[in-house]
């Protein structure tokens, strides 16, 4: 069961779409603590930000490609890991650091070379999007 009170990592991201990247950013994530709290920013249809306009996937279905995806790989919703929708956050703001770390994860290029744009292209040239 997920415990909201036990040490958590946050993810926040648009997600579009969920991505095979992003599974081995969750798999870091989950290993610190056990459990992640994954936050969609509400972006379908609006600009995320500088270069971030193209956001066709509503929260049903970036919900829906997270929890398919992690199930496969034996994570449920509400166990390790719960979803939540969040405004379009586009800063992060903190006055000082009072139990909690930013930490940039580094990839090999093969998973930093996955674009969700690519993706995104791919699925419009296929007729998927």
């Amino acid at each position: 069961m997920f415990d909201w009170k036990k040490p958590t990592v946050q993810m926040l991201g648009r997600w579009q779409p969920w991505h095979e990247g992003h599974r081995a950013l969750f798999l870091r994530c989950v290993a610190k603590t056990g459990q992640v709290i994954i936050q969609v920013r509400d972006v379908q249809g609006a600009s995320g930000g500088k270069n971030q306009d193209d956001n066709p996937f509503d929260w049903d279905a970036v919900c829906a490609d997270i929890e398919n995806d992690l199930i496969e790989c034996d994570f449920k919703r509400g166990v390790e890991y719960e979803i939540m929708l969040v405004p379009n956050i586009v800063n992060i703001t903190y006055g000082r650091r009072v139990g909690y770390a930013f930490e940039e994860e580094s990839f090999e290029d093969s998973v930093t070379s996955i674009s969700a744009t690519n993706i995104r292209k791919e699925m419009r040239d296929k007729g998927k999007l």
